[in-house]
């Protein structure tokens, strides 16, 4: 299993057997568990479907009460796919899975919607320098002109310009991880993690660092 679906906690710092105070981002990773399995001979690829976050089966449609059913799990908020290894073929209908997955892995990659800034100009979202501030300069936090010559006659698509910052999907690769605290289904990285607390990730084995 390369990844699992979690919650983020908050951050905090932990202390090493060296000493030194390292800050760490704390994630709630699983249980999750397995809701439907994809296979290459019936599905042309190797998946398998998680739920995480439990849900009162009242508050699921019909079908979803189903889906649940016929696999044997318990009714939950949120459904993911992912992909699944050469090794990971006896994962059945049903298994949960936790933190345990992360065992002797290094470094993860974390994958959540940003915190929405709301609408903003270009000094706070693109970190323009922004007009003088003296002499009569009259916008100091403008874009400046966009304006182009007689040719393209147009503004060019891509232009940076005031618009909804964040509430956006960002993946932060080759997070350390610093422990594993399986007993609270715990994972703990060091580096920020995109989204506000209480917010849900999906983190994965990362693919960088595993390919040096």
């Amino acid at each position: 299993m390369n990844a699992l679906l979690g919650r983020k906690i908050g951050m905090t710092s932990v202390f090493q057997e060296d000493g030194s105070q390292v800050p760490v981002t704390v994630i709630e990773v699983g249980p999750c568990q397995v809701v439907q399995r994809k296979t290459s001979e019936r599905d042309g690829y190797e998946a398998a479907q998680l739920s995480f976050a439990p849900q009162k089966e009242s508050r699921l449609t019909k079908p979803l009460q189903g889906h649940f059913s016929k696999s044997g799990s318990q009714p939950a908020k949120l459904l993911r796919e992912v992909r699944l290894g050469p090794d990971d073929g006896d994962l059945a209908e049903g298994v949960s899975v936790s933190a345990e997955v992360f065992e002797g892995v290094g470094f993860v990659d974390v994958t959540a919607v940003g915190k929405g800034r709301g609408f903003q100009g270009v000094v706070k979202r693109w970190n323009f320098r922004g007009g003088r501030a003296s002499h009569g300069g009259g916008n100091p936090r403008g874009g400046g002109s966009i304006g182009m010559c007689e040719y393209p006659a147009r503004v060019l698509k891509g232009k940076k310009m005031p618009g909804q910052m964040g509430n956006r999907q960002v993946t932060v690769q080759n997070l350390k991880v610093v422990a594993i605290r399986a007993e609270d289904n715990a994972l703990l990285v060091r580096g920020a993690v995109p989204g506000p607390n209480g917010g849900v990730v999906m983190v994965r084995k990362a693919l960088k660092k595993a390919a040096k």
